[in-house]
Order: structure tokens, then C-alpha cells, then sequence
């Protein structure tokens, strides 16, 4: 039996294929088939371990390793689900302690150095778990690998070879600052942050939306839209829409509802697939008229997540929330946090980027949690691959983020959301909460940019001429 004929069969006996990375778990033992070394074409043994990594999803670890001739090999493959947007890391590398950054890189993802207009191509590797030095390294043991045929057939193109690898062993050394990118259109690529749960200014993380080409690229099909048959927004505002999809803890077959509401305050449940919506007067959400509450449950392993997006343009201004939490009573507090909506508590020097964890409909003290559990299942902070130093440090700081949870820490919160569309519940209304501030502010041209608005054209468009043919 082939190795993938083996993880299919073994797939089909339950969610419990992929089990959590750790050096406690006993019963956790890689499967061995014997296989053919591409080195001495001897029989070697192929070891595969089927786990699971957080923010990587369920990964396929193998580990070949010939006792002819003592080659081996190891790689990483995602057995996940595909994210549902693409990400992109710029890392500032600055010094040596930075090339030792642990990344996650998928079959997907593309590689680029700019200083040196060098890239590693989408699929022309095999994932693997490593760091900046192992991928540089591994780049140039390929370009060596063909430079004595090359010298003898052409030493022009062998000696610039030569010069190009020469620049890649001198990046090692960083005597001079370079930026590296890895660009993954699967969403499943990470790149460590050794401030965590600080920010880290030499690593930028954008999330983006695939382009057909990418979405192609994956194997994945556009759906086409039908006219004729579309429902009218109205009905759409009357109906829970149901589709099929795949959970994203155990990959069963699960459905997602989702609703489109015009809203004064909308509170959703999606408890056993059914939802249950009720509104309430007298508390207004401020440019946030029409949401889109999107509920997903899965019957193979009961997790339950709900994201909520929203449905309005972007607001002429930005918004900033700052809000001090003096008592427990202030976790009950309802917050829209859009998917734009960036979160800082400067107490805990902590901030959260756009993006990192959607749209969200809660209150405060279910956003603080979602915080906790995102820092928790940092896979280069805690668990096998962490120092103690880091731990401790992780420890401590989740500490201090559930004495601001139970109300036992005074502290500020802030959101800063450029498109506008977040909201936090003013329980004094219509009065003025002593302890709330709402700054509107105009954004800068790098916000307008991650908005995609530099270059949206609304006024004038219809006039344009036609472009030649």
C-alpha cells in the first residue's frame, strides 16, 4: 500500500487521525513503510507521522532514511483545510538572531528576497518546518547541485551561479539588512514572533483575498454567480442561508448558516445548527446598519465558531475606541469587532492586528478569551519547539490577561478600526460614558491602501474612453 492509500484508509476511522503535537503523548507513533532510496536505490524506511500543528492545521510529517547509504530526508505536508484568505510575511532581517526565526512553509508559498531579485517559486519545494537559515541554506545546496556539469558545458553561466551563491552564503553573515517574504495564497504559512505576545515591528502580516489565478492554483473553482435565479435583498434579509462546508478542527462535513440583518442590535445563538435572532430598541449601532452573521457547526466533533462581516461601505472616517475597564461588570459589554479592527491593551503591551481573529459579535470578556486562546495555541511560544524563557514569559502574560478577564486588573482597551464599521456598547445611552472615548480620524495613505481605496475610482469612471484594442 502506497503512503497516501495509507492515510486514506487510516483517515477513515474517525476524527482522531490527527492528534495534537506533544513529547507527552505515548501513543503517539509514526507509521513506517518500507520505500525506495532515489540515492542508492536500496530499500530505506519511510516514517509518517500524522499530527497536528496550531495555525498549521493537521500537517503529514515523513522522514525517510536509508541504512545502505545513510541518506535521509524529511518533509511537511498540510493535511488541512485551505484558509480562506491568502497571507503574505515581509520580515526586516536585522540581525543573526532573526535568520534563527522558525517558519512554517507550505507547498503553495512563494519565497522572495528583493535585494537580491531572488525567489523560490510556489510548488517547487516541498514544505518543511525550518528556519530563514535552513531555507537559504537548502536554496543554495540546489544551486550547487548541477555546477560541475555546468562548468563543464558553460562557465559563463556557471561563474554567475557561482557569484549568486556567494551573495546567498553572505546573507547568513546579515552584515547589511534584508527583507524576506514568503507569500502562501493557502493562508497556511506562519513565521515566528519571538516578542510574543508583543508586537513585532520587523514583521509585517498581511491577509489578503486570492485572485483566480491563485484560487486556480489550488485546485479551487470560483462559483458562478446566476442571475436570473438570484434572490432579491430583501428575501435574502428573510431567510438563513445554508451551505455545505468542511470543519476546520476535525475536516468533517459540516454546514455553515448564514444571515444578512439590517440591525439596531442583533444577538445570535448557534447552538445545534438553529438561530435565534431578537431585537432591541433604544440601542443604535453606529454605521453598522446592515451585518452579515455567518454561524458554522460541526456534528462530527461538536466545535462551533461564528464570524460576523460586515455588510455597509467603509465609513468616510476611521474610528478609534478607547474604553478603561474599572469593574467586572464592564466583560458584559456587547463589541462588534470587524474584520478592519486592529486591538491594543498597552497595560500588557499587546496588540492584535487586523485580521488575526475576523469579524466577531461578542462581548468583552468573549474577545479578551479568543485573545487568550489564540496567544495559548502559539505554536513557537509554548509546547516542544519554546525556550524556558519564552514560556515563562507567555505564562506570565496570560496571567495578567485573566486578572483583566475576571475584573481584578484595571485596565485600558483600545480598537482602532481605519474603516469605521466596529462598535462598543455605551451602557450609559444616550448619555456619555465617563470611561468611553469615539475619536473619528482621517486615514493615512497606508491604511487607504490595506482598504483597497488608492485606487478605487467612484466618480468619472463612466466617462472614461475605452481603452484601444
Amino acid at each position: 500500500m502506497s503512503a497516501l492509500g495509507a492515510v486514506e484508509a487510516a483517515a477513515a476511522g474517525g476524527p482522531a487521525l490527527f492528534r495534537p503535537l506533544s513529547a507527552e503523548d505515548g501513543e503517539q507513533q509514526p507509521a513506517e513503510i518500507e520505500s525506495l532510496c532515489m540515492n542508492c536505490f536500496r530499500n530505506g524506511v519511510t516514517r509518517l507521522l500524522l499530527t497536528r500543528i496550531p495555525f498549521f492545521k493537521e500537517i503529514i510529517v515523513s522522514s525517510f532514511a536509508c541504512e545502505s547509504c545513510s541518506w535521509s530526508n524529511t518533509e511537511i505536508q498540510s493535511a488541512g483545510r485551505i484558509q480562506e484568505q491568502g497571507v503574505r510575511y515581509a520580515l526586516a532581517v536585522a540581525s543573526r538572531q532573526d535568520m534563527n526565526r522558525e517558519i512554517v512553509k507550505t507547498d503553495c508559498a512563494t519565497i522572495r528576497i528583493p535585494e537580491l531579485d531572488f525567489e523560490i517559486p510556489a510548488f517547487s519545494q516541498k514544505g518543511v518546518l525550518t528556519t530563514i537559515e535552513g531555507i537559504i541554506d537548502r536554496a543554495v545546496m540546489g544551486l550547487e547541485q548541477d555546477q560541475p556539469v555546468r562548468r563543464a558545458t558553460d562557465k559563463e553561466v556557471a561563474s554567475k551561479i557561482d557569484e549568486f551563491i556567494s551573495k546567498l552564503k553572505q546573507l547568513k553573515e546579515v552584515h547589511s539588512p534584508f527583507t524576506f517574504i514568503i507569500d502562501d495564497p493557502s493562508g497556511n504559512s506562519f513565521v515566528e514572533n519571538p516578542h510574543a505576545p508583543q508586537k513585532d515591528e520587523a514583521l509585517v502580516v498581511t491577509y489578503y483575498k486570492r485572485t483566480p489565478q491563485q484560487a486556480a492554483m489550488l485546485g479551487l473553482e470560483e462559483e458562478e454567480l446566476d442571475e436570473k435565479t438570484a434572490d432579491s435583498v430583501e428575501d435574502l434579509r428573510n431567510e438563513v442561508l445554508q451551505f455545505n462546508t468542511n470543519c476546520p478542527e476535525c475536516n468533517a462535513p459540516a454546514n455553515t448558516n448564514m444571515k444578512l440583518v439590517r440591525i439596531l442590535r442583533v444577538v445570535a445563538w448557534a447552538q445545534m445548527g438553529v438561530f435565534c435572532w431578537g431585537l432591541c430598541k433604544g440601542l443604535e449601532i453606529p454605521h453598522f446598519k446592515e451585518v452579515i452573521i455567518m454561524a458554522t457547526n460541526c456534528d462530527s466533533c461538536g466545535h462551533r465558531t461564528n464570524e460576523v462581516k460586515s455588510g455597509g461601505a467603509i465609513e468616510p472616517q476611521g474610528t478609534r475606541i478607547t474604553f478603561r475597564i474599572t469593574d467586572p461588570t464592564d466583560m458584559t459589554r456587547d463589541i462588534l469587532k470587524s474584520e478592519t479592527c486592529s486591538v491594543e491593551i498597552p497595560e500588557l503591551e499587546f496588540e492584535l492586528g487586523m485580521g488575526a481573529l475576523g469579524g466577531k459579535f461578542t462581548t468583552l470578556e468573549g474577545l479578551l478569551k479568543d485573545i487568550k486562546d489564540l496567544v495559548e495555541r502559539n505554536p513557537f511560544t509554548l509546547g516542544d519547539s519554546s525556550t524556558p524563557s519564552k514560556t515563562e514569559k507567555l505564562q506570565e502574560f496570560l496571567g495578567r490577561l485573566q486578572e483583566v478577564i475576571e475584573g481584578k486588573t484595571k485596565t485600558v482597551f483600545i480598537m482602532d478600526d481605519p474603516a469605521g464599521n466596529s462598535y462598543l456598547q455605551n451602557v450609559y445611552a444616550p448619555e456619555e460614558d465617563p470611561e468611553l472615548k469615539v475619536e473619528r480620524y482621517e486615514r493615512t495613505f497606508e491604511q487607504n491602501e490595506d482598504l483597497g481605496l488608492n485606487d478605487m475610482k467612484t466618480e468619472g469612471y463612466e466617462t472614461a474612453p475605452p481603452s484601444g484594442r
